[in-house]
């Protein structure tokens, strides 16, 4: 790794250095999906969840997502330092040691999965330790610096929260369960796509393999379409298992359907090309922004269906 104790001003930590070692807004994000996950898992099972048990099930997630975020801070410090726009982490600027950060996540690691297994069960805890795992590991120290279908593999990573939610009511993981999780795993390449199109020139000065870089901006917009089309109708499928109901219907139609427009436009533009237009790239990026409130909203619906009494299944099988 770089050795970056010569470019580094030493400067005192804050508090805000340490949760920003915790990547709290995708945290933010996954603690979202898997409330949604628990939520539904009550509105379709009817198996009730004490509170104090969700609430501390809830927050095992939210630890065990900081927990792999600190991981991955501790590994891609190198990298960190070399792009712009991560060179002011708490790492790469010097504010925390890199081994203080490793412990950090190793010790939340260990925290959130013990308090899981004690307010749910095994089955949620090992979920939670495997994506974890999953995270700090398979992701970030293989897959994203070996093969442009980092983001697709590891994108299994940020795709366990609602199963693990699920899990934690129940002790089981149906096939509900798991269509949220390729829900999220669909949604991921042309999420995070798009957002490498705009800083494609950054991963390639710092060596990671994203898709732009290995195979072209023109490859990549012609992905985001194909991860687009099949994420449409495959977050659809909720309605056929009674999982999801009008209310869910009405929402991921509508905002799948500006989606896909997105994705269309991003692939007709020039977006990630050297030289494109401003216009192409704020499409692009325009498209990255819409996909966070996609997600969000698509598993809000799900929520508010389940945990306000606006359930209306619509069951095929």
């Amino acid at each position: 790794m770089t050795d970056m104790s010569a470019s580094q001003t030493k400067r005192y930590a804050t508090a805000g250095d340490y949760v920003q070692l915790l990547k709290p807004r995708i945290m933010m994000l996954v603690v979202f999906t898997a409330v949604s996950g628990l939520v539904a898992a009550v509105g379709v099972t009817g198996q009730p969840i004490n509170p104090i048990m969700a609430a501390i099930a809830t927050l095992s997630i939210a630890l065990g997502s900081g927990a792999a975020g600190a991981i991955n801070m501790w590994y891609d410090s190198d990298i960190d330092q070399i792009m712009t726009r991560t060179s002011t982490r708490p790492i790469p600027s010097g504010a925390v040691p890199r081994e203080e950060a490793l412990a950090m996540g190793l010790i939340m690691s260990g925290v959130s999965v013990m308090l899981m297994w004690l307010a749910s069960n095994w089955l949620a805890a090992g979920l939670l330790a495997f994506s974890i795992f999953y995270y700090g590991v398979i992701y970030t120290m293989w897959l994203k610096r070996s093969t442009p279908q980092n983001i697709v593999i590891g994108g299994g990573a940020g795709a366990f929260p609602p199963v693990i939610g699920w899990a934690a009511v129940t002790g089981n993981t149906p096939l509900d369960a798991w269509i949220l999780f390729a829900i999220i795993f669909f949604w991921t390449p042309p999420h995070f796509w798009a957002l490498s199109l705009l800083a494609h020139g950054e991963y390639e000065k710092a060596g990671v393999p994203m898709l732009p870089v290995t195979h072209g901006a023109k490859a990549t917009r012609n992905q985001i379409l194909l991860y687009t089309i099949l994420l449409v109708p495959l977050a659809m499928t909720p309605l056929l298992t009674g999982l999801g109901g009008w209310l869910y219907g009405a929402v991921a139609g509508v905002l799948g359907l500006v989606f896909l427009s997105y994705a269309v436009r991003v692939w007709r533009s020039h977006a990630g090309d050297k030289g494109a237009a401003p216009a192409d790239m704020k499409l692009a990026k325009g498209m990255f922004l819409f996909s966070i409130l996609y997600l969000f909203l698509v598993f809000a619906a799900l929520i508010v269906e389940h945990a306000f009494g606006l359930y209306f299944p619509v069951k095929v099988f």
